[in-house]
């Protein structure tokens, strides 16, 4: 599932790159007068409509490619691919542990059913035939059966362990692009007053417009970092969350499949 995901990643980085060449294809293609009219459109309007830059509607998608570009394609381009990457890894994980979800109930059930029936080897059966860790655990424990009820609550406590290291595989990336994402905005942002500084000791002057493409460069940098990041962050929380919820369902079952493993000993 996660070449799946990471083969998806890469086609939506390539898709996006070939998008940000037509927009700058076509930005490089705008009559002179339409820039000068931008540049000279007052503040209020700017305000008003900040993706347009104009008081003329423009579609949303090109809007977004233009400040793309007014952002620097560079750092802007890092930034959504920080998104795209952490995106995939957040839906990888998302299915992971949609798919990870077992009906514990009606599992402990039909192991006990089983051990009733047909002994440890009718509920191996049952253990196998099901989906999920839950379902993992139970068939480890029941493999050192003959050991012990005691060896087969360590063995369940270790492979736990080994079933919620698989369930956060891939969430350190997610963090780290949470944790790059504004990052690279707020260099973008140095960068952009770097550029600033240099405008105004290359004109001896400290007026707006000579300071106003720098600024502009910074802040949507800044911007841009700051989204993906909090879009990331949320789909990190609920991937957590779902690991909590996996987690507490895991240790309660794991405790009632003891118990039932202690009472079949018991009427053996």
């Amino acid at each position: 599932m996660k070449k799946i995901f990471m083969f998806l990643a890469v086609a939506g980085i390539m898709t996006f790159s070939a998008n940000i060449a037509s927009a700058q294809d076509e930005q490089a293609a705008a009559p002179a007068q339409e820039q000068a009219a931008e540049e000279a459109a007052p503040a209020s309007e700017e305000v008003v409509d900040l993706f347009a830059g104009s008081g003329e509607e423009v579609p949303l998608h090109q809007a977004l490619k233009t400040k793309f570009i007014e952002g620097g394609a560079g750092f802007m381009s890092l930034i959504i691919i920080c998104l795209i990457l952490g995106l995939a890894l957040a839906i990888e994980r998302i299915l992971y542990l949609s798919f990870s979800k077992t009906n514990t109930t009606k599992l402990l059930e039909n192991v006990e059913n089983a051990l009733k029936e047909g002994g440890v080897e009718k509920a191996k059966e049952v253990c196998r035939n099901t989906k999920g860790p839950v379902a993992s655990i139970f068939y480890q424990g029941l493999l050192r059966m003959d050991q012990g009820v005691d060896v087969v609550e360590k063995t369940i406590v270790s492979y736990g362990s080994v079933q919620m290291s698989l369930m956060e595989s891939g969430l350190s990336w997610i963090s780290l692009f949470i944790a790059i994402a504004p990052s690279l905005g707020f260099l973008g942002t140095v960068i952009g007053m770097i550029q600033a500084f240099d405008a105004i000791q290359a004109a001896g002057d400290i007026s707006p417009n000579v300071v106003a493409g720098g600024m502009k460069v910074a802040l949507i940098t800044t911007v841009g970092g700051l989204i993906v990041a909090m879009i990331l962050q949320v789909f990190y929380n609920y991937v957590l969350a779902k690991i909590d919820s996996l987690t507490i369902d895991m240790e309660d079952s794991s405790i009632r499949f003891v118990d039932t493993l202690t009472k079949y000993n018991e009427n053996k």
